[in-house]
């Protein structure tokens, strides 16, 4: 593993710059991962969406009628 850290008495701005980017670049691929493989809450959420219109629907119809 590189050492990242400066000799004192020249401190490099661009170290922490650099581990900083490194550490952004990770984060999506782990996002990403997470998200192709977790279905199950997708579709829970997509589910909850339906009820709920259908049960505002029934709602509006029977206050209506």
């Amino acid at each position: 593993m590189a050492n990242y850290q400066a000799p004192q008495g020249n401190h490099d701005p661009a170290g922490s710059t650099q581990m900083f980017r490194a550490f952004v670049d990770e984060a999506p691929q782990g996002r990403q991962a997470a998200a192709t493989s977790g279905g199950g809450p997708r579709i829970g959420l997509i589910l909850g969406v339906v009820v709920a219109v259908a049960v505002i629907a029934a709602v509006a119809w029977l206050a209506l009628g």
